[in-house]
């Protein structure tokens, strides 16, 4: 079983950056896929980024956020991040992260082992 715990989260200005940590317990976590979702106050969960799993050879996104948003993978590390740039207030939400065991997946019903979350917040 994999435990996962999101870090990162705070509150910046609009055009701003910040950078999320999805550190996980566990060996073989090198083997899932890996996701990043977000999810704001009335709304449903969405995704917003995925990386596959062994070398991260492919990663995907939400149209919302390509060309500001990059996710990584330090396996070395047990940890998967996701770089936002260019923060808008709309990307404001809790995000968390996921894993899965079906590469390229964006279906938060196949993702599992969910963090806590940590809240971000862009605002001036």
């Amino acid at each position: 079983q994999v435990q996962l715990v999101e870090s990162g989260g705070g509150l910046v200005q609009p055009g701003g950056s910040l950078r999320l940590s999805c550190a996980a317990s566990g060996s073989i976590f090198s083997s899932y896929s890996v996701g990043w979702f977000r999810q704001a106050p009335g709304k449903e969960r969405e995704f917003v980024a995925g990386i596959t799993s062994w070398t991260g050879a492919r990663t995907y996104y939400t149209d919302s956020v390509k060309d500001r948003f990059t996710i990584s993978r330090d396996n070395a590390k047990n940890t998967v991040y996701l770089q936002m740039n260019s923060l808008k207030p709309e990307d404001t939400a809790v995000y968390y992260c996921a894993v899965s065991a079906v590469d390229g997946t964006r279906n938060v019903n196949f993702f599992g082992s969910w963090g806590q979350g940590t809240q971000v917040t862009v605002s001036s």
